[in-house]
């Protein structure tokens, strides 16, 4: 299906393993000029190097866009090199503290909202003027299900919670101006290096295996795929009246009544 997005500029963050190098591919895939970042240089390298040999327009820059400066480099090093971004995927997030509040220092909760939700900020706040003065722009920001209910870290939910709060109140105020700005929600999707590979490598299987019979109506684990693909999709002018939505993409593990 063509979603005619061909010539259009998009950048990823987080965007050369796991989530972020699927998204990268299924926009790629679309005709987009695609530029990714991530702090792994040679895992980054690794990545464009594989997306360029499929004949792919990719760019990567090295850089961890919690930090501001960081993050104008990835921004800069992209319009010099592709033009201004007409799609933006803020991917990057992780856990860094404890389920529990008391156990969670405070170094680690910044950390933790640094980089699920000011990562995030920032690349917005750099890519939206061109957006808005073009009249066009797709913002989708990857949070979780554990934005909307209980579960992971508290830093994490807090992180993911916030994302989502951004989104909806930035689509209200952009919809006059063309640029949609979108959630989507991931549930337990496994990948090389993710928590749920280190999960199903490091505990008994009888705990793997009461874990998706209490969690995963689907009876597995997700995959990148689907969220790239959805990801794609609300790029793209077919999805030109969804915006401030955060979807769900978990095989119905989400509890969540909001």
């Amino acid at each position: 299906m063509d979603l005619g997005l061909n010539g259009r500029t998009a950048m990823i963050t987080g965007g050369s393993r796991g989530l972020g190098r699927q998204i990268a591919e299924a926009l790629a895939r679309e005709g987009c000029r695609i530029a990714i970042c991530a702090r792994d240089e040679a895992q980054l390298n690794a990545s464009v190097a594989e997306l360029a040999a499929q004949g792919y327009r990719v760019q990567g820059t090295p850089a961890d866009v919690t930090e501001e400066a960081q993050a104008v480099r990835f921004y800069e090093e992209t319009v010099a090199g592709l033009g201004a971004p007409d799609i933006l995927v803020n991917n990057v997030g992780g856990r860094r503290g404890s389920t529990l509040f008391e156990e969670t220092s405070m170094a680690q909760f910044r950390e933790g909202l640094e980089v699920n939700l000011f990562s995030a900020v920032h690349l917005t706040a750099l890519a939206l003027p061109q957006m808005k003065a073009q009249g066009w722009g797709r913002i989708i920001n990857i949070s979780s299900i554990y934005g909307r209910e209980h579960g992971g870290s508290i830093d994490y939910m807090t992180g993911k919670a916030g994302l989502i709060a951004f989104s909806k109140h930035l689509a209200l105020q952009m919809a006059p101006y063309g640029v949609l700005v979108n959630c989507v929600a991931p549930g337990s999707i496994d990948f090389p290096g993710s928590t749920w590979e280190r999960f199903q490598n490091t505990q008994p299987p009888e705990v793997v295996a009461e874990f998706i019979s209490r969690n995963l109506p689907m009876g597995r684990f997700g995959w990148p795929e689907p969220i790239a693909e959805t990801v794609a999709f609300l790029a793209s002018d077919r999805a030109d009246l969804i915006t401030g939505a955060c979807l769900n993409v978990d095989g119905g593990q989400s509890r969540s009544l909001f």
